[in-house]
């Protein structure tokens, strides 16, 4: 498959260590960009929650079955790694030392290795060995706790903003700069990508914010925390969405005359007036579908958009033009991004299953005696 790939990043190898969430995004998003990146799974491993035939995350690379737990199944790795530029794990810290495939050894095996960590609390710190999820970490990173409405619990932004928002773009970040400062010192390095390190990094403009004045620590008191009427969801006559955010003024004219309703009754500069407000424009919403407001309001500077489910999106005409999401042996999927001018990626093949590409791989990176390999079950063909 590596002569087929397309992208910026193709001709960079990338081993990753089978995990799940973050570490496989990651592992995708560089994969669709063009860079080889070949999966190592573990035999008998059911850690992911989606048929692999059918995980998105698994796409655009190949997958080989190496038993770490023996020391030539160890050895493949390092020898891969003698000619790799990248291997990202997600384990907890120590964990790949233990295994014999620690940061020290494999650079000690090729100096000019990225070595990419992929942890929820990162390599140090009391809460390194604990165990823990994306909502674990939003909770420490006072992320959680600012989202959500006034007087009601903090709201679940399903594993978005932890796991990949603050963990796996991160990770790519790190990895791609780790890159280039390498190619001018000749030395790899580690990247320890922690997800409430991204996670609060990601809030930087609130806390500045709040250091101002612009900004209460409390849910639903703000701008872009449904504090404001002109900020928020609404409900239409069909019982779906539609979700408004004219913030500047001339927007916000155009979002009152689209409605229908008098600028002169509409004037936001007071807070007092914001529950009227509100009520004015839930009345209005609650007259039309949300599919007629969207028709309604497209090509307006008033910032309305429908809410549309997850199997809705891909139908959208702006989506469909875009090619936003795409159809990969019938499982409709995003598509790669970021977009090139010059180099686009691509999904470069269909979601891998454990071990189907471990002959064709080892032999490709020039192991040698893989039939021995796949005879002791160090490696494994499936």
């Amino acid at each position: 498959m590596s002569d087929t790939r397309r992208g910026p990043l193709k001709g960079l190898r990338v081993i990753e260590l089978a995990g799940i969430g973050p570490g496989p995004f990651a592992a995708m998003i560089l994969a669709d960009l063009g860079a080889e990146v070949i999966r190592v799974d573990r035999p008998g491993d059911a850690s992911g929650v989606v048929p692999p035939h059918l995980d998105a995350l698994r796409r655009s690379r190949e997958s080989v079955v190496l038993n770490l737990r023996t020391d030539e199944g160890v050895d493949v790795v390092l020898s891969m790694v003698e000619k790799a530029d990248v291997l990202i794990e997600g384990f907890r810290p120590g964990v790949t030392e233990r295994l014999g495939l620690g940061p020290d050894r494999c650079l000690e095996r090729n100096p000019k290795l990225v070595y990419g960590r992929m942890t929820g609390w990162g390599q140090t710190g009391p809460l390194a060995q604990s165990a823990g999820h994306d909502i674990s970490y939003l909770a420490l990173t006072g992320a959680l706790h600012a989202m959500g409405r006034a007087d009601e619990d903090p709201a679940i932004p399903l594993n978005l903003v932890g796991d990949f928002g603050g963990g796996s773009l991160y990770l790519v970040v790190g990895v791609l700069a780790a890159i280039f400062e390498a190619a001018r010192s000749g030395q790899g390095q580690v990247v320890d990508a922690a997800i409430i390190d991204g996670a609060a990094n990601m809030s930087a403009v609130f806390h500045g914010m709040m250091a101002a004045g612009m900004w209460q620590d409390e849910r639903g008191s703000n701008e872009l925390d449904s504090g404001r009427p002109w900020y928020d969801v609404y409900k239409t006559s069909d019982d779906k969405h539609v979700a408004v955010g004219p913030i500047e003024p001339k927007f916000y004219a155009d979002f009152v005359r689209g409605l229908g309703l008098d600028p002169a009754e509409m004037d936001r500069t007071s807070p007092e007036s914001w529950p009227a407000l509100r009520a004015k424009i839930a009345d209005v919403f609650g007259t039309r579908t949300r599919d007629d407001w969207a028709e309604h309001f497209e090509g307006t500077d008033a910032c309305v958009s429908p809410v549309l489910s997850l199997k809705e999106a891909p139908t959208h005409p702006h989506m469909v033009e875009r090619r936003t999401f795409v159809d990969v042996n019938g499982i409709q999927q995003p598509a790669p991004a970021p977009r090139f001018s010059r180099t686009p990626g691509a999904v470069q093949s269909t979601p891998s299953t454990p071990g189907a590409d471990t002959r064709e791989v080892l032999e490709r990176w020039g192991l040698g005696n893989v039939d021995g390999l796949l005879v002791s079950g160090a490696a494994i063909q499936h």
